[in-house]
């Protein structure tokens, strides 16, 4: 597969990072945004070992501010803006999400529904429209949901700003489709599996190597058709 462009929000740990690693790993060309890079210490050290092949930028996702921050810093770091220079990205993974625990019916805070939806839907959203003019015709863009977001599997009460935020975010993804279907950029929706990262906690199942592999696979093997769909990390279409 040839070197393609590549940028991964939420890039600091967990998902994020491991992302960073194997796209590295298959010589591609990454900028990692997170929203605190001078204290990205294995990020940082990853840049170091790749020299020219990896760009750590700022971002909030939350942040609308800062993402057109970014969309300007974009064209600096690809080398160039026309559509068949290497200049443009390949590829989006927006992957930056935030999960509060201990909600409970009864004792639910505005505040903190309104951050997981601004980080985990809003931001997705938002973020990709502002590089949009970033994102190469046949690109591709993946949104790290969850399968919690499935309304058809709701079984219980619990996490309740997370679940509604990534059902938000499965809409965020359908939408993009649509918007981005002339330009022939398949939009994904994609659940990691309860991954072993500091969000998954001690109980998580999937090692998050093998997460991101898989991700990787059914991202690489996106489709226009299957466009706006939402996909679990062994490829398996989960129901809305």
């Amino acid at each position: 597969m040839a070197s393609r462009h590549c940028l991964v929000t939420g890039a600091n740990r967990g998902l994020g990072l491991e992302f960073v690693r194997q796209l590295l790993a298959r010589g591609d060309h990454v900028i990692a945004a997170c929203r605190k890079p001078g204290k990205a210490t294995a990020l940082n050290a990853l840049a170091g070992g790749h020299p020219g092949r990896l760009h750590v930028l700022p971002l909030d996702v939350a942040d609308p501010k800062t993402h057109l921050e970014l969309a300007r810093e974009l064209p600096l770091v690809l080398g160039g803006q026309d559509d068949d220079a290497p200049g443009k990205l390949d590829l989006l993974i927006n992957n930056a999400g935030v999960l509060h625990s201990g909600e409970r019916f009864g004792r639910l805070s505005a505040s903190i529904v309104e951050d997981s939806f601004r980080t985990n839907a809003m931001g997705p959203l938002l973020l990709t429209q502002a590089l949009a003019e970033s994102l190469a015709d046949g690109g591709k863009v993946a949104n790290i949901s969850s399968q919690l977001g499935s309304i058809a599997g709701v079984s219980r009460f619990g996490t309740p700003s997370y679940i509604i935020s990534k059902a938000a975010l499965n809409m965020v993804s359908a939408l993009l489709a649509q918007a981005l279907a002339p330009r022939g950029i398949p939009v994904i929706a994609l659940h990691p599996g309860w991954a072993q990262t500091d969000m998954g906690g001690p109980d998580a199942t999937v090692p998050a190597t093998d997460a991101v592999s898989g991700l990787l696979r059914v991202i690489d093997g996106a489709t226009s058709a299957q466009s706006g769909h939402f996909f679990d990390w062994q490829g398996r279409e989960l129901p809305w």
